[in-house]
C-alpha cells in the first residue's frame, strides 16, 4: 500500500487538509472508491447535486402531489379528496381520473375572470415598474462607484422590513383619513377625501412599490456592462442623445428588460397579500381564489387544478424568454 507521499495529488491534498483520520482512510480504504468521491462528489457534481436535490424535494415532489390531487374528487373526509386508484392486495383494480376539475375552471366565470384580472394587474404593474425603474437603473449605472453603492443600498433597504408591514403602511397612506388625503385637504387641493383604498389603483401602487427593486436590479446589471464609448462614437457621428438611446442603449438593454419583467410579472400574477389588503372586494385575483378554495371551501381538487393551470400559464412567458435568449446566443456566435 503506498504511503502518503506516493498517493495521488488529489488524495494527498485532502489528507493534508482533513487530518490523520483521513490519512488512514486513504491508506487502508478502497482506492478506487475514494478516488471516485474526490473526482465526482467533491467537485462539480456535488455543486450541482445539492441544488438539484433541493429542487426535487421542495418543488418537483410537491408539484407531483398537487398534480395528483387535481385529478381526484372532493369528499368530506381527511384528506378531503378521493384516492386516484384502488388496491386489492398488491394489484391496482381501478383508476379514477377526474378531468372535471379542469373543465370546471373553463366553464365557471369566477375563475376565468380571476385569471384575466390577474394577468391585467400583473401586466399593468410590470409596465409601470419598467417606466419607473429604467431611468433609476440608468442613473445608477452612470453614477460614480461610491454613489452607486449608496443608491443600491437604498433600493435594497426596504427588504430589511417585513413585506406585510410595508403593505400595512400603505393602508395608513391611502385610507380616507390617511396621510395623503389629510395633506391634500390641508393644502386646499381637495375639499373631501379621495377614495383610494380597495381600488385597482391601490393594488397597482402596492405591487409597483413592492416589486420595483426586482426590476431595477436586473436593469442595472445589464446597463452597467454597456460600453459607453459607443454613445461617444454616436455623438461624434452626429447622433443626438435621444437617437443614440433608441439605437444603442435600448436594444442592448433588452435582456435586462425581459429578465426584470419576468421577475415582476410572474409573482404579481399570483399575488395574494396586496390585493387582499388594498384591492377590491368585488374582483378577486387568482391567488385569493386559490386560498379560498383550499381553506374556506376545502375543495382541494379544484384548488390543485387552479394551481396547476396557473403554473402552466406562467410557464409560457418563461419559455418565450428562453427562446429569445437562445436566439441572441446564436446571433452572437
Amino acid at each position: 500500500m503506498p504511503r502518503n507521499g506516493s498517493l495521488p495529488y488529489s488524495q494527498r491534498l485532502s489528507v493534508g487538509r482533513l487530518g490523520p483520520l483521513w490519512e488512514l482512510f486513504f491508506r487502508f480504504g478502497p482506492p478506487r472508491w475514494s478516488q471516485y468521491i474526490l473526482d465526482n462528489w467533491a467537485g462539480q457534481r456535488l455543486v450541482v447535486g445539492v441544488p438539484l436535490l433541493w429542487l426535487v424535494l421542495f418543488f418537483l415532489v410537491p408539484f407531483l402531489i398537487v398534480f395528483k390531487i387535481s385529478f381526484s374528487e372532493v369528499r368530506l373526509a381527511m384528506p378531503p379528496y378521493a384516492p386516484l386508484w384502488e388496491w386489492a392486495g398488491e394489484q391496482i383494480v381501478a383508476v379514477q381520473l377526474n378531468l372535471g376539475n379542469y373543465l370546471f375552471l373553463l366553464t365557471d366565470d369566477l375563475y376565468v375572470s380571476s385569471y384575466l384580472y390577474s394577468l391585467k394587474v400583473a401586466a399593468v404593474s410590470t409596465l409601470w415598474c419598467l417606466v419607473i425603474a429604467y431611468p433609476m437603473a440608468y442613473a445608477i449605472a452612470r453614477a460614480t462607484p461610491a454613489t452607486r453603492n449608496l443608491y443600491l443600498m437604498l433600493i435594497i433597504l426596504p427588504f430589511w422590513t417585513s413585506f406585510l408591514l410595508r403593505v400595512y403602511a400603505w393602508i395608513g397612506l391611502l385610507k380616507s383619513n390617511g396621510v395623503i388625503n389629510n395633506v391634500l385637504m390641508a393644502l386646499g387641493i381637495i375639499q373631501e377625501p379621495i377614495t383610494m383604498m380597495h381600488t385597482d389603483i391601490a393594488v397597482y401602487i402596492g405591487i409597483v412599490y413592492s416589486y420595483l427593486p426586482f426590476m431595477i436590479l436586473p436593469l442595472y446589471s445589464n446597463l452597467e456592462k454597456h460600453d459607453f464609448t459607443l454613445l461617444e462614437a454616436a455623438a461624434d457621428l452626429g447622433a443626438r442623445p435621444f437617437k443614440s438611446f433608441f439605437r444603442i442603449t435600448l436594444p442592448l438593454s433588452v435582456p435586462g428588460i425581459l429578465a426584470g419583467s419576468l421577475l415582476v410579472f410572474i409573482p404579481a400574477v399570483g399575488e395574494y397579500v396586496i390585493p387582499s389588503l388594498l384591492g377590491r372586494t368585488d374582483q378577486l385575483m387568482i391567488g385569493r381564489v386559490l386560498s379560498d378554495e383550499f381553506f374556506a371551501n376545502r375543495d382541494w381538487p379544484v384548488a390543485s387544478a387552479v394551481a396547476i393551470a396557473m403554473l402552466v400559464l406562467l410557464m409560457l412567458p418563461i419559455m418565450w424568454f428562453q427562446k429569445i435568449q437562445a436566439r441572441e446566443l446564436e446571433a452572437r456566435k
